[in-house]
């Protein structure tokens, strides 16, 4: 079992998360992108040449957690995503995740987007 796969199993939502630590500066990373709503930052265990997430700073646990007054938020990490995409270089493409719970891979319970690109993708994923 590959190493998210098997930290999700044991991953639990609540509490804090890194990526909440993150948000607040709290832990350093390379920051792509930020503004009132989201930061996109470099991962730092990419699985492709370009690997860069988007998160919200409001706290959301995961996506099904999302209420309907997040739309607009939800919509402007996409935004972000294209934004930060053509600001890398992605024009032959990139592929965007949302790991969900625990059959999802998700290991950290703060929604994020993975964008990985400079590569040519598989289908089907994982």
């Amino acid at each position: 079992m590959a190493g998210e796969v098997k930290a999700a199993q044991s991953a639990m939502p609540g509490g804090d998360t890194i990526f909440g630590k993150i948000v607040r500066k709290e832990i350093p990373s390379e920051i792509l992108f930020e503004d009132d709503r989201v930061i996109a930052i470099k991962d730092i265990n990419p699985q492709a040449p370009e690997h860069f997430l988007v998160l919200p700073k409001k706290t959301i646990s995961q996506l099904s957690k999302a209420e309907d007054s997040d739309e607009p938020l939800l919509g402007h990490m996409l935004t972000t995503v294209k934004k930060v995409a053509k600001q890398r270089g992605l024009e032959n493409g990139y592929r965007v995740v949302i790991n969900e719970g625990k059959d999802g891979a998700q290991s950290v319970y703060h929604l994020h987007m993975h964008v990985l690109g400079k590569r040519q993708m598989a289908w089907p994923p994982g």
